[in-house]
């Protein structure tokens, strides 16, 4: 495939694929500041003297606490192999140590910022968090993770992966840690970092944030009731953040495509959200356990919530069929089979993920 032709995403994986075949280094920072040597930090286990605690969960690498001098440190290791089978899970590590070498200098809220990382020793060591993995938004938590994400976007960066695992709150912030899927876009001119940039608007901040995380904290917020109030809250901040970004990024000079997508998505929440708020909570809930679902079988990293999304979107399909094909909520491919049709490929959809539940 020439190289005219290949998407973002495929040059991206072309180039950073190479690099690691290259067996070249890519570090930032100072490792005189670290807590310990390199070589230490690289032994550490779970038995070491300051080891407070460690945090095994994660698909690309291990997180250890290192309580050192009084002062709290995370000590990320990357994985010998990376458990997200995939181009994108086998340069991820080297694609996060990229982003936080450019974020560090730009200090943007809620983005952590190591002191050091390195490629070949396989380290990111920064100051620890003391937080919780959020479960269901609050208001305070999500006007933060929105702030965040569209300074992110402002400086050119599309993270792709709000789950919780990614996400810590200490009462007053919600921090990001995590970039091994942030990548590199141009928000005056793109809307992501996908196809040719311009060819898949239907991933955005919002819609990321529902996807990775919103709609499966609510699988466990209780009646539906429930869920719709927090859903609806959400949306209504989003709206609020996306007119404020169209805004910023109009004044930066970005193509009336970039400022419309923002805006005109605003306008539309906005709209639903006062005559049809059931309609949209359906149909933004099925494409974010549709989106996550193919993303966990894409990667082989189901989780037992990823079954959960297989039953909802099932149970879904039973029951609101008609409202869900109507509202244009199916992606072309789902929306091209009947119910029947449909139903039995989410069936078999659950029963992979079982079989690659991590």
């Amino acid at each position: 495939m020439a190289g005219a032709d290949l998407t973002l995403d495929e040059r991206r994986q072309r180039a950073n694929l190479a690099f690691i075949a290259s067996g070249a280094e890519f570090n930032f920072g100072d490792a005189t500041a670290l807590p310990l040597p390199v070589a230490q930090l690289k032994a550490l286990d779970a038995g070491s003297p300051g080891v407070e605690a460690l945090h095994d969960g994660g698909l690309t690498a291990e997180v250890l606490c290192l309580n050192h001098a009084d002062r709290r440190w995370a000590v990320k290791r990357a994985r010998a192999e990376c458990r997200v089978r995939n181009p994108d899970g086998q340069t991820s590590f080297l694609n996060e140590l990229q982003r936080h070498a450019e974020l560090a200098p730009l200090g943007l809220p809620g983005v952590i910022a190591p002191i050091y990382g390195s490629l070949r020793d396989g380290l990111v060591v920064s100051p620890w968090i003391s937080g919780r993995h959020p479960g269901v938004l609050d208001e305070r938590q999500a006007r933060a993770l929105l702030e965040t994400g569209c300074a992110l976007i402002e400086h050119g960066f599309f993270d792709w992966d709000y789950s919780a695992g990614n996400l810590l709150d200490d009462s007053e912030r919600v921090w990001l840690y995590d970039f091994g899927y942030c990548y590199r876009f141009d928000p005056l001119t793109q809307f992501n970092s996908a196809g040719d940039g311009h060819n898949h608007p239907q991933y955005h901040l919002a819609e990321r944030i529902e996807s990775r995380h919103l709609f499966g904290a609510l699988l466990d917020a209780g009646s539906d009731g429930d869920a719709l109030t927090h859903f609806l809250g959400f949306k209504r901040l989003a709206a609020q953040a996306y007119e404020g970004l169209a805004d910023r990024l109009a004044c930066r000079g970005a193509t009336g495509r970039v400022i419309g997508h923002y805006r005109g998505l605003a306008v539309r929440w906005r709209h639903e959200l006062v005559h049809a708020p059931g309609r949209l909570y359906l149909a933004d809930a099925w494409r974010a356990h549709r989106s996550d679902l193919e993303d966990d079988l894409h990667g082989r990293s189901c989780t037992p919530r990823t079954l959960r999304r297989a039953q909802w979107l099932q149970q879904a399909l039973r029951e609101h069929g008609a409202t869900l094909r109507s509202c244009g909520a199916l992606a072309q491919q789902d929306a091209a089979l009947d119910d029947a049709a449909l139903l039995h490929q989410l069936r078999e959809q659950q029963l992979e993920a079982e079989r690659h539940q991590l």
